[in-house]
């Protein structure tokens, strides 16, 4: 059955029509809901009253469950939020307060209610109107069932976590004992945007990143991380804890951030669910657990929740170095410093139907099928992520057009030069036009992004940012023209070959790959990102390796791919690697 589209179980109608049909104030409705179950303002206006004694004064109604895409909602069951209730009074949370910031059908203040007889007043926050009603209908149902339960004053409030004032709650209780309980939405600003969705705070880059990285994605965060931080910051001071259902990345930046905001929280932990089973949804996520008003940890535990006796893994800061494996992370940790050349991401273009072409018979096919002539000038060879998989790669299977040699550059020399290519990527100006990022604004025609110098250099070293395969690849060029990446793919560039498998070799290393394991985390949207490649200190590295292993490995790659590369510029790599005299790096040969 369902009343203000919220289900209800018979029993609470049927309870809910014996003691309010001959109820006519809302006055006299609210005290009534007051004394039997704690409710404070159950009722808002008498609309809601009148409608709800006329709807459960009838025996059924039907309404079909909405969309809820928009409010991010994965509603927890209720043997889950059971168990997260339960897991908590081992830790010995004995809550005064209890404050779901989107609190959905109520499961978790239901669980709450079941598992702490010390709390004194429950505040619930929801959007969703329905499930303010569910809410309500869950906790009477409970009492019902439970009638000598402990009933503390009990606040459902249909508001937006992003406009309800928490910082009033934090200044009226602040003596007492809080939990901060829950699951808020599991999805990131720009998908709510995306929906057109009204549930979500105002327009704010709210970790300061730059122009472009705000743009190309860093300032894509999700909705989760801003209310567990905005939870953290308004009850970092008060005695409680802290216990949410969040993506795994969030715990991970949460940490991350704790070095340089240093949140009055400790006991940081991590338990792992299985989404799968509990939501029906492939999102890594866990049950992220933090004791407010203590001394900063920097540090978390993680754990299976189904099976915590002991922690899988300890991730977080050592001294001012943050890292993915606590444990492991002392066997490579001498390379953890800053690698002497800099790590770049491919092209981005965003118009893979027009720019990518693949060759048949002779011809350049684009993503419409379409058979397409155009000079050869501009068309070279990329690598997707995909394809980056051998140690070394003479050929590509895909052609892109490079229309600048940096960002920027004005393209009206292609009308003249290449007229041939003008004429065809002109007769697709809409697909272009139709690229949705900022980045393009107020740029020539046919722009692209994450191109340079070091695009041009004929040897490169790469890896996907997307696979976990801790491998590197030697990019060689191909038609004598360099071969490019693509945005998913980061690469350092060399004018020697001999540089180039140097840094191979370097890279492929069991040193190497044991720091990255200690600092890369498996369920990370991306497991390298220019930030984690930078930390890879090569001088460093070069200067510890055995040599035997060092001539033994190009001894190999010499045979297998018929080189014929000695050890001779060695030491003039090393100079490459070293600070010059006004204190910057040379990066490149």
């Amino acid at each position: 059955m369902k009343v203000f589209e919220a289900n209800i179980t018979h029993q609470v109608s049927d309870y809910l029509n014996d003691i309010l049909k001959n109820v006519v104030t809302i006055e006299k409705a609210n005290q009534k809901m007051c004394k039997a179950f704690g409710f404070i303002h159950f009722f808002d206006n008498e609309e809601d009253l009148q409608i709800l004694k006329e709807t459960i004064s009838i025996s059924q109604n039907i309404v079909s469950e909405p969309d809820r895409a928009e409010y991010g909602d994965f509603q927890t069951n209720t043997d889950l939020a059971n168990k997260v209730a339960l897991h908590l009074t081992t830790k010995n949370v004995s809550p005064e307060i209890v404050i779901e910031p989107t609190c959905g059908k109520g499961n978790f203040i239901v669980a709450s209610l079941k598992q702490f007889d010390s709390i004194k007043k429950v505040f619930g926050i929801e959007i969703y109107k329905p499930y303010v009603w569910e809410s309500k209908f869950n906790i009477i149902d409970f009492y019902i069932n439970n009638p000598t339960e402990n009933k503390p004053e009990i606040l459902i409030i249909h508001n937006s976590v992003f406009d309800f004032d928490f910082k009033t709650i934090a200044k009226e209780n602040g003596t007492k004992e809080i939990l901060i309980i829950g699951n808020p939405p599991w999805v990131t600003n720009s998908k709510l945007g995306s929906l057109n969705s009204s549930n979500l705070p105002k327009k704010t880059n709210f970790k300061n990143h730059n122009g472009l990285d705000a743009m190309t994605g860093k300032g894509n965060f999700d909705i989760a991380e801003y209310i567990t931080l905005m939870m953290i910051e308004t009850f970092q001071h008060q005695k409680g804890n802290i216990a949410l259902l969040v993506k795994n990345t969030v715990i991970k930046n949460i940490v991350f951030d704790q070095f340089s905001k240093k949140y009055n929280i400790s006991e940081i932990e991590k338990y792992c669910i299985d989404s799968k089973k509990e939501f029906n949804v492939s999102v890594e996520a866990s049950l992220f657990y933090c004791k407010l008003n203590s001394n900063p940890f920097f540090e978390c535990a993680e754990f299976d929740f189904y099976n915590n006796s002991k922690a899988k893994l300890n991730f977080g800061w050592l001294s001012d170095k943050f890292v993915s494996n606590i444990d492991t992370y002392s066997n490579a940790e001498q390379i953890d410093g800053k690698c002497p050349f800099e790590w770049r991401q491919g092209i981005k273009h965003d118009c893979s139907s027009i720019m990518e072409l693949d060759k048949v018979n002779g011809h350049f096919v684009n993503g419409l099928k379409e058979e397409i002539k155009l000079e050869s000038d501009l068309v070279y060879g990329i690598l997707k992520s995909s394809d980056l998989k051998n140690t070394v790669i003479k050929e590509t299977r895909k052609h892109t057009i490079i229309t600048q040699k940096k960002v920027g550059q004005e393209t009206n020399y292609i009308k003249y030069d290449f007229p041939k290519t003008f004429q065809y990527l002109s007769e697709h100006q809409d697909a272009f036009n139709a690229r949705k990022s900022s980045i393009y604004n107020n740029k020539p025609p046919f722009s692209i992004f994450g191109i340079g110098d070091y695009s041009f250099k004929p040897y490169k070293v790469a890896i996907s940012g997307l696979y976990k395969t801790f491998h590197f690849t030697l990019v060689l060029p191909q038609n004598e023209k360099p071969v490019m990446l693509d945005d998913t793919c980061y690469m350092l560039g060399f004018d020697k070959l001999e540089f180039a498998v140097y840094s191979l070799i370097l890279l492929n290393s069991v040193t190497t790959v044991q720091l990255l394991q200690s600092i890369t985390f498996a369920d990370a949207k991306r497991t390298f990102t220019k930030d984690v490649l930078m930390r890879i200190d090569l001088l460093e590295l070069s200067q510890i390796i055995d040599k035997s292993e060092l001539q033994k490995e190009l001894n190999y790659l010499n045979e297998i791919y018929n080189f014929n590369l000695t050890l001779d510029l060695w030491y003039d790599f090393i100079n490459e690697m070293k600070p010059i005299k006004n204190g910057q790096m040379e990066l490149f040969a």
